[in-house]
């Protein structure tokens, strides 16, 4: 394997991906949400979230862990509020669904909610975010995931990192588009470290005794440690319970995660919320007000002439035109997955900026 890393086309990354998950059996529309939902995380920087994890969507698709065809449905719910049955979809197909219809009800009654039971791991949530901020709407979108970080003092997983997404339209090229999980960092960022074969922080997670780590696979493999200790673990348990004990959904280790179970469904449940901010305060007053509020955060001095504080997704927006324009890098370890695929499947592989 080549130690170089590989500039590549975002469009022509998409395409493939796209042309790759219909391989798996999936229908044009639902293999191009993932190949768009994949290739936007890596073109905001967030790779733990991008193309690195093409492979493990495809097997998932091919072992029948997530269903191809699923039948969604409304089980409850009525006016602003609606609760979906994804029957075991595809994270990403269920998300879309369930924005667009928080969305129309928005539309209709200023705010719409809906939740979601039986999907699976749906990628970076700023993705449904975004979609709401394109509709002129303030979008949140969240979800539980598997228990995956552990309490201070604790031993053993706890809760899901439960990663949670909010983005309000400021009507110009600067977003506000907060995206986090609730551990340190995201499990994918170790599986990232363990691909280019990194240290991590001490600080990050812990090992399986619970003891401190900076070896990315035994603290993917361990606990992770939750943000602003015991107040991010609180934040991940209201998610959890949101998410899942509120829908009558899977919640805590009823959950599965898409690595340690790659052939069981995940039952992962979310949360979708759409405000139509216009009906607050009117399109002009709110772009001037938040263009007001981005300048007085710039403003504020940093020490040693470092770089100016600017809105949560200015940095991820940013990454995003340069990868666009100057070619998205691809890890040699994920090349190669890549190019298995092609050859496996006999698909033109031409991918390369």
């Amino acid at each position: 394997m080549s130690d170089k890393a590989y500039l590549c086309d975002d469009k022509k990354l998409a395409d493939f991906i796209k042309c790759l998950y219909q391989k798996a059996g999936l229908d044009e529309r639902t293999a191009e949400i993932h190949a768009h939902g994949l290739t936007e995380a890596s073109l905001r920087g967030v790779d733990s979230h991008g193309v690195m994890r093409t492979g493990a969507y495809f097997e998932r698709f091919c072992k029948g862990a997530i269903n191809r065809t699923p039948r969604m449905r409304t089980v409850s719910g009525d006016r602003a509020l609606t609760v979906i049955d994804a029957d075991n979809a595809s994270g990403f197909v269920a998300s879309h669904f369930a924005m667009e219809r928080a969305i129309a009800l928005a539309k209709k009654y200023n705010l719409g909610m809906v939740l979601v039971k039986n999907s699976n791991h749906f990628g970076a949530a700023s993705i449904y975010a975004q979609l709401a901020v394109d509709a002129g709407m303030i979008g949140t979108a969240a979800t539980n995931v598997r228990p995956n970080i552990t309490a201070p003092g604790a031993k053993g997983r706890v809760v899901g990192n439960n990663p949670f997404a909010i983005g309000i339209p400021t009507y110009d090229e600067q977003p506000f588009m907060l995206d986090m999980a609730l551990s340190v960092v995201a499990g994918g960022k170790l599986k990232m470290a363990a691909r280019k074969g990194e240290k991590i922080p001490f600080g990050w997670a812990t090992d399986r005794n619970g003891d401190p780590t900076d070896d990315p696979q035994k603290g993917f493999d361990g606990y992770f440690l939750p943000v602003g200790g015991f107040k991010g673990l609180g934040i991940a348990y209201v998610i959890d319970i949101l998410c899942g004990v509120l829908t009558g959904g899977a919640f805590s280790d009823h959950l599965k995660s898409m690595y340690a179970d790659p052939d069981e469904p995940s039952g992962t449940c979310h949360l979708f919320l759409a405000l139509n901010a216009e009906a607050v305060i009117g399109k002009e007053i709110l772009k001037a007000r938040m263009k007001e509020y981005r300048e007085y955060i710039a403003a504020i001095p940093t020490v040693e002439d470092g770089p100016p504080l600017c809105f949560p997704g200015e940095i991820e927006e940013t990454c995003k035109r340069d990868r666009q324009k100057n070619g998205l890098l691809l890890q040699p370890s994920i090349y190669e997955e890549l190019k298995g695929y092609a050859e496996r499947y006999d698909l033109p592989f031409r991918i390369e900026k």
